[in-house]
């Protein structure tokens, strides 16, 4: 394991990810925040906005050539979908050696990019430089899939209910507390992109119809899994367990999770499994907080791996206790 000092770029770190991945910086014992770009704060110190921060470090408006020439150990980008091609293809022919964690869905279906849900993937990994960080909404769906996905009958079908940090800084009817008060906002019915990564990255389709609720953090997806043969509840459990029993940051639960238990912690929650007399439904509730497991939680455990730490510094060690 390497524990000798890095250097962090962050662009976009504006937004609630970035606060909260500075957050995980400052906590990192091998880990230096080097610089962060964001138009809206530029010249104004971090540590005005992170009180996680310590040190005299500013934002800085930096076009994708200046975030190249910084030549950062990683550079982290938290921009909105569509944005990193520029600041990726600059990295390229100035920096190749920088390593790249991209938290938009950019590069989610990429195949010469690694899909970065360790969990899952961790195994995959061979090196690469080009992370994709996994979306919030496709993180819960495929860890709740995945240890069924051999006896599946027909699509998942999930229920996606989030906080309204998950729709960004930028005003709109979903990021607006007032619209959301007593309301729940369904959007993206058909379609929605953590639909498609979902059923690409797990090879099955996967319906998905996601929807806004008036709680700032943390999301809930409740899937139901048509089975192809009976199983019991036990042998149910039992596959979770055995697939995530040594991951600490999944904790399987027998009763449902709950999202207000989830908010501020970096682990995700698996439970439930309710099923049908029938015994070939069951229906599983995944939790997780969209910006720390969902995003920079994940975008942390990433890299640690490519930078050769172990995966979980600076995340907190009480997520790392067993099974509720």
């Amino acid at each position: 394991m390497a524990t000798s000092g890095k250097t962090l770029g962050i662009v976009g770190a504006r937004g609630h990810t970035g606060a909260e991945l500075i957050r995980l910086v400052a906590a990192h014992p091998w880990l230096k925040l080097a610089f962060v770009s964001s138009r809206g704060l530029d010249g104004q110190r971090v540590d005005a906005h992170n009180d996680a921060y310590a040190g005299e470090l500013c934002y800085e408006n930096l076009d994708p050539h200046a975030v190249a020439a910084k030549h950062a150990d990683i550079v982290v980008l938290a921009l909105p979908n569509g944005k990193a091609a520029h600041y990726v293809e600059a990295i390229d022919a100035a920096a190749p050696e920088t390593v790249i964690v991209d938290l938009s869905a950019d590069h989610r279906f990429d195949g010469s990019w690694y899909y970065g849900l360790p969990e899952l993937t961790r195994d995959r990994w061979r090196g690469e430089k080009r992370i994709s960080n996994p979306g919030c909404y496709a993180t819960a769906i495929e860890l709740a899939v995945t240890p069924l996905e051999d006896v599946l009958a027909a699509p998942p079908v999930c229920f996606g209910v989030s906080g309204y940090s998950g729709a960004g800084t930028g005003p709109s009817d979903r990021n607006d507390p007032e619209k959301l008060r007593d309301n729940l906002m369904p959007y993206a019915l058909t379609g929605h992109i953590h639909e498609r990564e979902a059923s690409f990255h797990l090879g099955v389709p996967v319906e998905f119809m996601p929807h806004v609720a008036p709680h700032f953090r943390g999301l809930t997806v409740t899937t139901n899994l048509y089975l192809s043969r009976a199983l019991p509840r036990e042998e149910i459990l039992a596959r979770f367990r055995g697939r995530y029993g040594s991951e600490s940051l999944v904790r399987i639960t027998d009763d449902p999770p709950w999202v207000s238990r989830i908010a501020g912690k970096h682990h995700a929650e698996i439970g439930g499994f309710a099923v049908s007399a029938d015994h070939r439904r069951v229906v599983v509730v995944a939790t997780l907080d969209n910006l720390l497991k969902g995003a920079a939680t994940q975008a942390m455990q990433n890299m640690n791996i490519a930078l050769g730490f172990d995966e979980f510094s600076a995340i907190p060690q009480e997520t790392r206790a067993g099974d509720g």
